[in-house]
């Protein structure tokens, strides 16, 4: 069986993008993922984003997201802005204010347009959740902000917050140095964490600017993660580094991206773009 897609990235977080809205998604989309997202020996990618045609009255399309380990996640910012930019220039829709539902609720995204092609979309995240049953994160007290963590990598001062998927934020004086490979899962499967957890270690360059490495999990290091750049700068506002309501400018290894925090919503904007379309067979 021969298998259409295209990939693309946003701030180098890059996916497989299927177009299910007729057809479905694939039998066994988990071992799918897992196996076309092996960088050496598949097409290589963070995993695997379905476009699907919405369950929801009001949404022009839905996604689902599959990890490179075959775990599904709620929600991935960068990966609905290429959702928005793919049904765009398909010509799927001709809305710049188009609605996308995941399995973290409806999002509303703006398109920036240049001669009928998609070049950056901005998308409503929603409200930052820093309650810890809704991370979830096991501990004692509502919110954990700038609170000492005790793991076998060493001890961290650490805040959580939940933008439809578990984050922990690190500031260090360094991100460069970091041993993610061996850190990261230490984070990921701490007990503390029963749906395991993002981390995003941040480096404060100056005020609202932030510089950012993240361990994802089911995916390790990647070179961005949108919804982690987000929770950094929301982060950051709460330890004092960052202003509500201002542009927050995150660099990642894989580019930039520029968040707006406010008390009603997390707004991020990026680049959004199509690597190759291709065919496999599965």
């Amino acid at each position: 069986m021969k298998l259409s897609f295209t990939k693309m990235q946003g701030c180098a977080n890059d996916y497989i993008y299927l177009d299910c809205r007729t057809s479905g998604v694939p039998e066994n989309i988990a071992a799918l993922s897992e196996r076309l997202s092996r960088r050496h020996f598949s097409i290589g990618a963070d995993g695997i984003i379905c476009i699907c045609a919405p369950v929801t009255a009001g949404a022009d399309a839905m996604m689902r997201i599959f990890n490179a380990d075959g775990s599904e996640g709620k929600m991935c910012g960068n990966g609905s802005r290429c959702v928005a930019k793919y049904c765009f220039d398909k010509g799927l829709t001709d809305k710049t204010e188009f609605t996308l539902e995941t399995l973290a609720g409806i999002k509303t995204l703006s398109l920036q347009v240049e001669n009928g092609i998609t070049k950056s979309v901005s998308v409503g995240m929603g409200r930052a959740e820093f309650s810890s049953n809704k991370v979830p994160v096991i501990w004692d007290g509502d919110e954990v902000v700038n609170q000492k963590l005790s793991l076998s990598s060493g001890d961290w001062n650490v805040t959580c917050v939940s933008m439809g998927n578990p984050h922990c934020v690190v500031f260090v004086d360094s991100v460069d140095g970091l041993d993610l490979e061996k850190i990261g899962p230490v984070f990921e499967n701490a007990d503390i964490f029963p749906d395991r957890i993002n981390t995003e270690f941040i480096e404060v360059l100056g005020r609202n600017k932030l510089k950012m490495r993240v361990w994802e999990r089911g995916s390790g290091e990647t070179l961005a993660c949108g919804t982690g750049a987000c929770a950094s700068a929301v982060a950051a506002v709460l330890n004092g580094y960052a202003d509500m309501g201002k542009d927050i400018t995150v660099s990642l290894i894989g580019g930039e991206l520029t968040i707006n925090y406010t008390s009603e919503s997390v707004m991020m904007t990026g680049a959004a773009a199509v690597v190759f379309n291709g065919e496999v067979e599965i």
